[in-house]
């Protein structure tokens, strides 16, 4: 972006939303095409997920992992998450890398994503050539493999805070909501090959002999597939970076004011600011002169001022957040448990009989369908995606919020009461509801908020009033996604607790409802949605 005031050339290059008369104009409109590309980090993500729920456990059991570290592998990556999710969402806030803001830490992230795949899917090769001892290769393969799965989850969890704040920063209001759509149309598509390719038995196949196992042919897919996504993904839109970088401007033409720095920092928010109580056009459209950048860097990157920001959240925003908790509360529930389920209360399998007894081979065939269910979910997470958008000109986000948890919360409670194959699998499609719903409307929320507060911090800049205070959308982005993790916190360590004082797993889905229609409630009467 470049402008010019009187006989100043200067060409800027900052965060969009800051270029302009009042602190903000809309970003240009983006191509589908863009937009598609941009979305291809969800289906890539999406996919090395699903490989992860199919082969994860057998992974873990093959390796030898004692029961008592299930607990440790599964909890240790969401606390990690939620402790840190909201530093690194204020950080890429302030993020000063002339490549973006975003895209520096969706790299990372991406980069720790493969290397989480390469230990956990071949942790036990990679220690069997390097390490002869037996009991040494066992500990030192289990270990290997722990931080692999702790690894690639705490940054798959972790990377869907950048991403949705990398679209916000360089879409239009129009294209956040398309891009938002195409997000959980790839979601759902990524989801549902990495289910079938997992369901696949790779090792009667000659690319599984040509590669060793399964576990191999798997990280071969997965690797391939992360890589070539995110190269699209990263290529996808330019992203301003948030300094400003001005050239030739001679010294005896610069303005009277206070000088502009070539490499000064904006006080980024989830609005835009302009703190004169008189405001001089010129010096806006410029931007801002900071008093001293490197102190107030570092004061935006303090702990207390973080935890301040979050006090001081705006109601409607908070009851986002418990809405967004209470509804992947619910739907974790279902889905962490769900071929258990299958297994165990549909097909009346038993995991715990011996591995050639009849019970057990029954209870295998369920979790295998348990799969296709989930294939099923993800399939129609896709289709439920397209036609969000033509249902929410006729009951709003607010209506399409509550109708997901709605349909989610009475899918699960019959599928507590009628335990058939058919019909159990039918109800998958419910879950595909919750799974767009949750990936789109909150989002979708956050952006109308932003475009709210935008508004009004234009007319407050008109007016010539105070700006008011905001926070950065990677802030809050990173603070929705945090719920998250605290719902696997929450699933993880109160579950299996239920499931072993109720003797039975039908009470996962029975849970599962009963949440999700207090969430129903919640949703109805807390969260707010702009006309």
């Amino acid at each position: 972006m470049g402008g010019n005031s009187g006989q100043l050339s200067i060409h800027t290059y900052t965060s969009l939303g800051e270029d302009g008369p009042f602190g903000f104009v809309e970003p240009p409109k983006r191509l589908t095409g863009r937009l598609i590309m941009h979305s291809m980090a969800m289906f890539g993500r999406e996919f090395c997920y699903a490989v992860e729920a199919s082969y994860v456990t057998p992974v873990l059991l093959s390796v030898g992992l004692p029961k008592s570290l299930y607990s440790m592998v599964w909890l240790l990556s969401p606390v990690l998450g939620f402790l840190l999710q909201l530093v690194v969402g204020s950080a890429s806030d302030h993020c000063h890398a002339t490549w973006g803001r975003r895209r520096p830490y969706i790299l990372t992230l991406a980069v720790m994503m493969l290397l989480g795949m390469a230990f956990y899917l071949n942790g036990d090769a990679i220690v069997s050539a390097l390490i002869a001892d037996p009991r040494r290769r066992l500990i030192w393969t289990i270990t290997i493999t722990m931080i692999g799965v702790v690894l690639f989850d705490f940054a798959a969890d972790f990377i869907d805070g950048p991403i949705k704040a990398y679209l916000f920063d360089v879409c239009s209001h129009q294209d956040k909501e398309r891009g938002l759509y195409y997000h959980a149309l790839f979601t759902g598509f990524g989801g549902a090959l990495g289910y079938l390719l997992g369901a696949i038995d790779w090792a009667h196949l000659k690319l599984g002999r040509v590669l060793g196992t399964e576990f191999q042919v798997m990280f071969f897919f997965s690797a391939l597939v992360l890589i070539l996504c995110f190269i699209i993904h990263l290529c996808s839109i330019p992203e301003a970076p948030l300094r400003d970088v001005t050239k030739d401007i001679p010294p005896q033409q610069a303005p009277q004011n206070p000088p502009l720095s070539s490499d000064r920092m904006y006080e980024y928010g989830s609005i835009e600011k302009v703190k004169n109580d008189s405001v001089n056009p010129e010096l806006v459209m410029l931007g801002e002169k900071n008093k001293n950048p490197a102190e107030q860097t570092q004061r935006a990157m303090t702990m207390k001022s973080l935890l301040r920001a979050l006090v001081s959240m705006p109601s409607h925003y908070r009851y986002l957040c418990i809405s967004h908790l209470i509804g992947w509360t619910a739907f974790l529930c279902s889905m962490l448990f769900f071929t258990d389920f299958m297994g165990q209360i549909v097909y009346h399998g038993d995991p715990y009989s011996a591995h050639n007894s009849t019970e057990f081979l029954i209870y295998e065939r369920g979790v295998e369908v348990g799969c296709w269910g989930l294939c099923i979910n993800s399939l129609f997470s896709s289709l439920y995606s397209h036609f969000q958008k033509a249902l929410v000109s006729y009951i709003g986000l607010k209506g399409l919020y509550f109708m997901g948890y709605l349909l989610f919360g009475l899918g699960t409670a019959l599928m507590g009461f009628f335990r058939n194959v058919y019909s159990t699998l039918a109800l998958c499609t419910l879950f595909g509801v919750m799974s767009s719903t949750l990936c789109t409307i909150p989002f979708n929320l956050i952006a109308e908020y932003h475009r709210e507060e935008q508004e009004q911090q234009k007319q407050q800049a008109q007016e010539g009033g105070p700006a008011c205070s905001g926070r950065g959308e990677g802030l809050d982005c990173a603070t929705l996604t945090c719920m998250v993790q605290l719902a696997q916190i929450l699933v993880g360590g109160g579950l299996g607790f239920l499931v072993n004082m109720a003797g039975s797993v039908v009470v996962v889905v029975i849970t599962a409802s009963a949440v999700a229609l207090i969430g129903c409630c919640f949703v109805a009467l807390f969260v707010r949605c702009v006309d």
